[in-house]
């Protein structure tokens, strides 16, 4: 009911609040939800809560609402939830503290905590003005995992769930500020301010905005006390850019590096709340450098010979065929100050692209102009990988020994300005720098989870300050850009693993062998090669307790029963053959099948076991078998691990034998087993070995100690079935090497000895 009343609420706010007019501009509301996730302990990004928002174009207030709440059971304990937000791509997040890989360029993603006690659910406001329009990024995880193995079912864990819905304000008349062209406003409360865009083509350096004019209650003002903000909220490195206009008749404001091909929002507040305040405001775009253009085609179709039919480029590796001049301007000249390289992408597989340079891999660079190649990460499955750039600088092209080539990777826009001093930063964007030179001809780059937007790489070469000539620097560059799903497949110790929320898709690494960190190189927790080969031995070398129950079985006649350990015995030591974390793995076979059938062996070797203890008629006997097997199959197919695959037969049997041996109780007239030597010898050791290791397999495993607690459980469930089988049945005599085996080719008929030669 608290729920429902509560959705009747937002509805009726979402209502009352549309349409609703604020001065000149219309605002309309619009509320998104997404339904209530249960949250999983931290120890990787797969156990994250990744959800997705896109706010729409023009918003100029968001508000999140996230709601956290726990079950009512008595387990329930108190704790925190931490919630990741990011604009543009999933967050990067390191809950755990783990080291990125030395080529990692990342910032992490803006974070804060829920808690959730004894209070009820627990909700928490997130308000952002003017946030950058998009896809919008929430992760959500509890607390590190502590590494308990417990069987599904037997976990007393407690069920926590969070819930994030999001509220938009949007202006559905927004007025376009065109450059040169002066626009009047007026902003009568800081509730009410002005809201404009205006567009930025690309190749532009600069946008200047000037607002002045300023007149209060139709008089004229000698200063605007306004608060100019230029750009979008995406709770970034870099915010927008405000300035104070108080105390100047005219305020301009300017913007280096402008997002190219996008949208800027201008807003512009009152300082004074009881005064209307009308301005004007104009904007001038300043054009940077653009590179030469050969026409409406030039020579673009005689380059093309060098693609082949399927599309991919036939000489990718060599500039053989497509010379480093063909495509690309090596000698700038009159007002060329910018050279540009065209791109190839290829969608290689899911959250996989290839970028490949036209005329080859080679990129020609020079001290007089910067050259410029371009990214397209616009698609939103761009984002779910990570961006690999590789460049190594062709020292022997370099014409100046001493020279450095400085590269700049940025988002949005470019840096078209590169020396020795200049950052690599943008207007709303920090990008990422690289230098190369004679000494260190090579870097390297990857940018996990990067932003839905075109990425630009520019490369200049520059000489140090203290040379006396330098002149005109030219060399070349080896490049190799791609998006791949994880760095290097997660390497030895790591396994990329494709993720899914609702319809988008994303990739993370699952480390094993201790291994730590993003891509799985934190090795600062990582097991040795020894203690990965101890792991080994003990969980396979263990199974071979199943050779004394098989000895026995066979002795005692029970001859189903030992081909099911020896099954058992097969299956369970290659499955753990095949589950080590480390380099110590051999799999015989496909390690689901490995895995299906070490769980089908186990429960149905318990099955077996507990309906022989029984001692009923072999017919009925073996029809319980095959019936339990097929059962215990299906269910293994339909929760592996669930906890009623093994409490199921276990408790089935078990009454199965009670019912039988009070049966023979109450028809002799005495405890069965009607021996003490049996209860005492057999049964109870038994009994408290299966005991003992059903705890240690429930209650006791964790990631450290699993070599050992689970190698336990084989030797323990092994020798119990030792003591646990009942003696053999009186009419049948032992398998074993009897004097008349030894006497001659002669084999026993019947129990009466009737023998027959074999001819």
């Amino acid at each position: 009911m608290k729920k429902r009343g509560r959705e009747c609420l937002l509805i009726a706010v979402f209502f009352t609040s549309c349409c609703a007019a604020a001065g000149d501009l219309t605002y309309v509301s619009e509320f998104y939800s997404k339904v209530p996730q249960k949250l999983s302990t931290y120890s990787w990004y797969g156990n994250v809560r990744l959800l997705l928002f896109k706010v729409p174009q023009d918003t100029v207030f968001v508000q999140w609402l996230f709601t956290g709440s726990r079950g009512a059971g008595a387990t329930c304990a108190n704790t925190t939830v931490t919630v990741h937000i990011r604009a543009g791509a999933p967050p990067v997040i390191n809950p755990l503290e783990t080291q990125f890989s030395e080529n990692a360029a990342f910032s992490l993603a803006h974070n804060f905590t829920l808690m959730l006690g004894s209070a009820g659910p627990n909700m928490t406001f997130f308000n952002l003005t003017n946030p950058a329009v998009g896809d919008w990024f929430i992760a959500a995880h509890l607390p590190k995992d502590d590494g308990k193995i417990e069987p599904k079912g037997f976990s007393s864990s407690c069920s926590y769930f969070f819930q994030p819905q999001m509220f938009v304000r949007r202006v559905i008349d927004m007025p376009v500020l065109e450059p040169g062209v002066p626009l009047q406003q007026t902003v009568s409360s800081p509730d009410k301010p002005a809201v404009l865009k205006v567009f930025i083509p690309a190749y532009t350096a600069e946008l200047t905005l000037r607002l002045g004019g300023c007149r209060m209650e139709n008089s004229t003002a000698d200063s605007c006390p306004l608060v100019l903000t230029l750009g979008s909220a995406a709770l970034t490195r870099t915010s927008p850019k405000t300035v104070n206009c108080s105390g100047q008749a005219e305020c301009p404001a300017r913007l280096h590096s402008p997002p190219w091909e996008s949208w800027v929002r201008i807003t512009v507040e009152s300082l004074n709340s009881n005064l209307s305040i009308s301005f004007q405001i104009t904007a001038a775009l300043t054009a940077g450098c653009k590179p030469k253009s050969g026409g409406l085609f030039g020579d673009f179709f005689s380059k093309f010979s060098g693609v082949n039919g399927t599309g991919l480029f036939s000489n990718a590796t060599s500039n053989a065929t497509l010379p480093v001049n063909s495509l690309l301007n090596s000698t700038p000249s009159g007002d060329s100050c910018l050279r540009s390289q065209p791109v190839f992408k290829e969608d290689v597989d899911v959250v996989s692209v290839r970028f490949a340079l036209i005329n080859g891999p080679n990129i020609s660079i020079s001290s007089q102009a910067p050259t410029l190649i371009s990214l397209n990460l616009n698609s939103g499955a761009d984002s779910g990988g990570t961006l690999v750039l590789d460049l190594r600088l062709n020292q022997t092209s370099l014409t100046h020994g001493n020279a450095t080539v400085v590269v700049c990777v940025s988002a949005g826009s470019p840096v078209l300005t590169l020396n020795e001093s200049q950052s690599c930063t943008t207007a709303f964007s920090q990008g990422y720098s690289l230098r190369m030179n004679g000494t260190s001809p090579e870097a390297a780059l990857h940018i996990p989870f990067p932003e839905t937007a075109l990425w630009y790489l520019t490369l200049h070469t520059v000489c140090p300050a203290h040379a006396s000539e330098c002149g005109k620097v030219s060399g070349t560059v080896l490049a190799s850009s791609l998006l791949s799903a994880c760095v290097n497949d997660c390497g030895t110790y790591g396994e990329c693993r494709l993720l899914r929320s609702y319809g988008y898709l994303y990739a993370a690494c699952t480390c094993k062998a201790g291994q730590r960190g993003w891509s799985c190189t934190d090795a600062s927790e990582a097991q040795s090669y020894a203690r990965q080969m101890l792991a080994a031995l003990l969980l396979t070398l263990s199974n071979l307790m199943f050779i004394p129950p098989i000895v026995v079985a066979v002795y005692r006649y029970y001859i189903v029963e030992a081909s099911v350990y020896l099954f058992t015995m097969f299956f369970s030591t290659f499955y753990h053959a095949c589950d080590q974390p480390g380099v110590t793995v051999m799999c015989i076979m496909d390690y689901d099948t490995l895995q299906y059938c070490d769980f089908l062996g186990s429960v149905s070797s318990i099955w077996v076991t507990i309906l022989c203890m029984a001692r009923v008629k072999d017919i009925f006997k073996y029809m319980l078998f095959m019936l339990g097997t097929l059962v215990i199959a299906m269910s293994m197919q339909l929760d592996r691990r669930g906890m009623w695959n093994m409490l199921g037969p276990c408790l089935c049997a078990g009454l199965a034998m009670i019912a039988a041996w009070v049966y023979r109780g109450v028809q002799r007239r005495q405890c069965y087993p009607t021996t003490w030597k049996r209860w005492m010898f057999f049964l109870l050791p038994g009994i408290v070995s299966a005991v003992i290791g059903i705890s240690l397999y429930v209650f006791a495993q964790t990631d450290e100690n699993y070599l050992y607690t689970h190698s336990a459980w084989h030797i323990l469930v092994a020798s119990s079935v030792v003591f646990l089988l009942p003696p053999r049945e009186k009419h049948k005599k032992p398998w074993g090497w009897s004097q008349e085996a030894i006497c001659g080719y002669q084999i026993c008929k019947n129990e009466t000895e009737e023998l027959y030669t074999v001819p």
